[in-house]
């Protein structure tokens, strides 16, 4: 784990948790994309750093999710570099109870408190006022999270982010997290259309061909829509709802999961909603939703 990967002639990605991206300037001074869960994964990245003789000059954030962002603060205090990210994801980098409240929706109690949702802060420009390197793009990535990014490198290597994920991590977390399923469904259409020598997702190994990797991932939003659809035959709260996927699945429930998966339940009932498939109502005190009749 944290081995450095050569992934083109100036690419290079640190195989992690979250993949970690590194590219290398003729000055040896390098972009990172993306710093781990922690401070300890961003002391490995140092030392992987410092061990080629180069130095850090940025770190582009995909999107502020604590295994992204992790590392953020003390690569930041022991090399003075740069942190940029886009749109609302900077927010959450500089105040970062804002993602377990989001997910809890409130303040988080002291279980959610804790580094695999809440990183330590961390201070980041927008995007816009970082200088790319000379072949260096940005490109949204909707749908995870609310303005995530990906980045290609000169080299013609794309960095994808939490866009899709694999068969066997879909197969153990079959309903993984979505901000935005019309979004996540759109970014999925896009990645489709990009040429690049190689894709790297952060949560799977990288592929020459992203086509059947975002087609698995489509497929498990469709299945998990016709699962929310099957559960809602007749009127059910959302705490019906959400014990339905779990059993549905056999998902065994923790605080962590409860958030998580609950408020990917609460986007896909949004979408639903305003797809027509699924309609709601208020009765007895209890909010209800319910499969709409053909």
């Amino acid at each position: 784990m944290f081995e450095l990967i050569q992934a083109a002639e100036n690419t290079y990605y640190i195989n992690c948790p979250a993949k970690i991206g590194i590219y290398r300037q003729p000055d040896d001074k390098v972009v990172l994309i993306d710093s781990g869960n922690d401070k300890e994964a961003g002391r490995k990245v140092l030392k992987i750093i410092n061990e080629k003789k180069w130095t850090l000059d940025a770190i582009i954030n995909t999107h502020s999710n604590a295994d992204h962002i992790g590392g953020n603060r003390f690569l930041a205090d022991r090399t003075g570099c740069g942190i940029f990210a886009n749109g609302i994801e900077k927010a959450f980098c500089e105040h970062t109870v804002l993602e377990p409240a989001f997910l809890f929706g409130a303040f988080p109690h002291k279980h959610l408190r804790h580094k695999f949702l809440m990183a330590e802060p961390s201070c980041a420009k927008g995007i816009e006022e970082f200088a790319l390197p000379q072949g260096m793009e940005v490109f949204f990535l909707k749908g995870h999270f609310f303005d995530m990014i990906g980045v290609k490198t000169p080299d013609n290597v794309f960095f994808l982010a939490d866009s899709v994920f694999s068969e066997s991590l879909l197969g153990k977390y079959p309903v993984s997290f979505i901000f935005d399923v019309a979004e996540f469904l759109k970014t999925l259409d896009f990645i489709q259309t990009l040429n690049g020598e190689l894709f790297i997702p952060a949560h799977t190994d990288p592929v020459r061909d992203i086509g059947p990797l975002a087609e698995v991932n489509r497929q498990k939003v469709f299945e998990v829509m016709d699962c929310i659809k099957n559960i809602c035959q007749t009127p059910l709260s959302f705490e019906a709802v959400l014990k339905g996927v779990f059993d549905r699945y056999g998902m065994v429930m923790d605080v962590n999961q409860y958030v998580l998966v609950g408020s990917t339940i609460k986007s896909y009932l949004s979408y639903m909603l305003d797809n027509n498939i699924l309609d709601m109502e208020i009765r007895d005190n209890y909010w209800l939703w319910k499969t709409c009749s053909a």
